[in-house]
């Protein structure tokens, strides 16, 4: 297997348009010079909490600085945001641009994301403001007005997830069977790899509850494998891209995140063309570490170097000049016997994840 870090002109774009996941109210503005287009979506609900992204267009005329209005209708609260200032008196919620987002353009869309805690239920909001105009139009939630009970997302331990761990997601295509075995597997990889990194460094990441949260794909396999392909690059790349935008999108994960560090393997990928990587804040990964993780594929020994080396990645670390025993080489193969180097510890504990550990 090829294994490099992701390239981020092509792994980390933005993804250009929002497709809703769970329940989503849309609203359309008409013809006015001041119209706009919202889409909330929840993108995962537990027991006294949820998750939700909002994608805002602006339909009218450019603006510089935008403020968002809505109200909850269930006494929803916000209990921490990303991307947008949001405050809330009672049930009126208001998010403000952060400072990088707040041109618009005519045609131009943003997003931001928070999670809630919600008590009885959790309705999606009917109307929304941008800048105290309407966001005229029809109100059409997406299938049902109130979020499913049962996200497609397992959350971590039944709660929004600690900040400062590795959350870990097992991204499964619509025409994938489930099996225990990946999320159990990924999970044992995991640890493994936890166990190591303290062995090495005498502190350690922090996993989640849950330690993989599984995430049902929107998707098939070949979608995931043939859409947003360069026709003259690896097509691999393109299996890890789209699980990772496709995961940011559902669960307003940011790229990097400051809360968590993410690791995401997805059961999907080219015959014969196996591929992932990672780079600072995230690992990616494809049916070919997914299998080897499940014991499908092989010694389980070079799944667990694999992990350890992508994680040196997202730690901060450049692959290894020469293959010098250390896991950001080729001697990641000869795992167990393989050591982070004197330097390579330093820079990890310094560096912009080194935080998590302990």
């Amino acid at each position: 297997m090829q294994r490099r870090r992701l390239r981020s002109a092509v792994l980390f774009a933005a993804t250009a348009g929002l497709v809703a996941s769970g329940a989503v109210v849309a609203t359309t503005a008409g013809a006015a010079a001041a119209g706009c287009r919202v889409v909330y979506t929840v993108t995962a609900q537990w027991q006294g909490g949820f998750g939700a992204g909002v994608a805002v267009t602006n339909l009218g005329d450019p603006i510089n600085g935008w403020t968002l209005t809505w109200t909850f209708a269930g006494g929803q609260t916000v209990t921490q945001a990303w991307n947008a200032t949001v405050t809330q008196s009672g049930s009126a919620v208001t998010a403000v641009n952060a400072g990088y987002n707040g041109a618009l353009g005519t045609g131009a869309s943003t997003s931001f994301g928070f999670n809630g805690a919600w008590t009885g239920a959790n309705p999606v909001p009917t109307s929304f403001r941008l800048n105290n105009v309407a966001c005229t139009g029809s109100v059409t939630p997406s299938g049902s007005a109130t979020p499913s009970a049962t996200p497609s997302t397992t959350p971590s331990g039944g709660t929004t997830p600690a900040v400062k761990t590795v959350r870990v997601f097992w991204l499964k295509p619509t025409d994938v069977a489930f099996s225990q075995r990946y999320p159990d597997g990924i999970a044992a990889v995991m640890r493994e790899a936890q166990r190591y990194y303290r062995q090495e460094l005498g502190k350690t990441f922090t996993l989640n509850t849950t330690v993989v949260e599984t995430v049902n794909g929107e998707h098939d396999a070949a979608w995931y494998i043939n859409t947003n392909c360069d026709p003259n690059g690896d097509r691999y790349w393109c299996v890890v891209s789209n699980m990772q935008q496709e995961l940011r999108r559902r669960l307003a994960l940011g790229n990097p995140d400051s809360r968590w560090l993410c690791v995401g393997e997805i059961s999907a990928e080219d015959v014969g063309k196996s591929g992932g990587g990672a780079s600072v804040g995230w690992v990616l990964l494809s049916g070919h570490d997914a299998d080897g993780a499940a014991g499908t594929n092989g010694a389980m020994n070079r799944w667990y170097g694999g992990m350890v080396h992508e994680l040196g990645h997202a730690f901060g670390l450049p692959d290894s000049t020469s293959t010098d025993g250390t896991p950001m080489s080729a001697s990641f193969y000869s795992y167990p016997d393989t050591h982070f180097s004197q330097a390579q510890k330093n820079s990890i504990l310094a560096g912009p994840y080194g935080g998590f550990l302990s």
